[in-house]
């Protein structure tokens, strides 16, 4: 499905599940929606599954904006209390659109849990109250995390999910990935048709290095080793420390729960030479200016000790202090403010989700849960930006179950698109 004729069914005001390959413009859309909620002063609710999926389109955490944070159940009891609390009631009142971005990684009962709240406030039976609901992930990323290591729910087996009357939406456009080799292995990893001339494909990419003077990012599947080596590579710049701090105004919780989920950190050390990444996108006039995941060095700092980065391409941007807000349909609720900059030799797999890299060193080689290596192989815009270090078996491997669904997926989106579709009756020669 084009992005234009999804944008039509969210506009028809229907239930959505927005999916489709990484770097197909979901998130994209999804701001295009936001967009257009708030110009008709829709009341629209903004939250994602986890903390970094929701700064990343200016949100909160599903789980804080429903109120049931980590519960695993909710008694009748619990609902009634709930529904006593003044500010969740205003929030109720006020919503008649919920988003809720990376889909794949909520549970389902949770789903479920959420469904509840909503009838329970908007005192309707309806599926969630009768909110418009816009969900919008790919089930083949990373999923639900289990305690215990056991099986993950996802949100497809809640009991909500078939009373929804949902439309699916499966973009297949891809605005990222611009070589058809690295498009021809993700797309063989969703198929799970990985073959020999795959496998050769990513092999040769291993111990390759890099042609150019700026170090890639490192993509690692574990946080000791990123945390050890970004400590490790700012200590050997000899140059004079920056130090730059978070501030943050607004509910406390919901500012903790900011600092606590973005990916610039509480206390920023900046050297000159420094290698870094941009946590935040940036536009000017509809010119991009950086994104989620734009490299750069520092080269100096302006006289407010602004860090000045160069960029890959050349383009010397100053980074001026930037901000991440929770908002509720018009007003704030809470802002944290921070250079948008993180140390960027490397990064974990995880925390990757959502970004575009031009170069990575990716070490896949203890790879240890599904999607993992579609996750850290789908940031690269070109497989000549892909510099390996290792990779396992692990890392092939997409979850089995997904695979059956996704047909499923692709066939409902079909049928969602040909209701869109303009209808051509040629006898009359009339196009309705």
């Amino acid at each position: 499905m084009k992005q234009k004729e999804a944008l039509a069914i969210l506009e028809a005001g229907h239930n959505v599940l927005l999916t489709g390959p990484a770097g197909s413009g979901k998130t994209f859309l999804l701001n295009q929606y936001i967009a257009h909620l708030k110009k008709k002063q829709i009341g629209v609710a903004i939250t994602a599954s986890t903390g970094i999926a929701a700064t990343h389109i200016g949100g909160r955490t599903i789980h804080s904006w429903a109120g049931i944070g980590i519960k695993d159940q909710l008694s009748p009891r619990d609902i009634g209390y709930l529904t006593k609390k003044s500010y969740l009631k205003k929030q109720f009142d006020k919503t008649e659109v919920l988003i809720i971005d990376e889909i794949s990684m909520l549970h389902a009962h949770r789903l479920d849990m959420i469904d509840r709240v909503c009838q329970a406030f908007k005192k309707n039976f309806l599926p969630f109250g009768g909110i418009q609901v816009v969900m919008s992930g790919d089930f083949f990323q990373l999923p639900p995390v289990s305690a215990g290591g056991g099986e993950a729910e996802f949100v497809y087996k809640s009991n909500v999910w078939s009373e929804m009357d949902l439309r699916v939406c499966y973009l297949d456009e891809q605005h990222r990935q611009n070589d058809q080799r690295i498009i021809k292995i993700l797309q063989s990893l969703r198929k799970n048709t990985v073959g020999p001339e795959i496998v050769k494909l990513l092999e040769e990419r291993i111990k390759v290095k890099p042609k150019t003077n700026v170090k890639p990012v490192r993509l690692f599947t574990h946080n000791a080793d990123v945390d050890g080596i970004n400590n490790a590579e700012l200590q050997k710049i000899s140059a004079p420390e920056f130090n730059y701090y978070m501030t943050g105004l607004g509910e406390k919780k919901l500012v903790e729960s900011l600092k606590k989920n973005c990916l610039a950190p509480e206390n920023l050390i900046l050297k000159k030479g420094a290698l870094v990444m941009f946590v935040k996108n940036k536009f000017k006039e509809e010119k991009t200016i950086y994104v989620n995941g734009t490299m750069g060095v520092v080269v100096d700092f302006d006289n407010n000790d602004f860090p000045i980065v160069r960029l890959n391409s050349g383009i010397e941007i100053l980074v001026a202090p930037d901000s991440w807000t929770i908002d509720d349909d018009r007003s704030v609720l809470a802002t944290i403010t921070q250079v948008p900059l993180r140390l960027a030799w490397a990064i974990t797999v995880h925390k990757s989700q959502g970004m575009t890299l031009e170069m990575a060193e990716v070490d896949l080689s203890h790879s240890f849960g599904y999607g993992m290596g579609y996750v850290a192989l789908s940031r690269l815009t070109s497989l000549e930006g892909l510099y390996l270090l290792g990779i396992n078996q692990m890392a092939y491997r997409l979850d089995p179950q997904v695979f059956a669904y996704d047909q499923e997926l692709l066939l409902l989106s079909e049928q969602a698109r040909e209701d869109v579709r303009p209808k051509t009756y040629k006898k009359q020669g009339i196009l309705l």
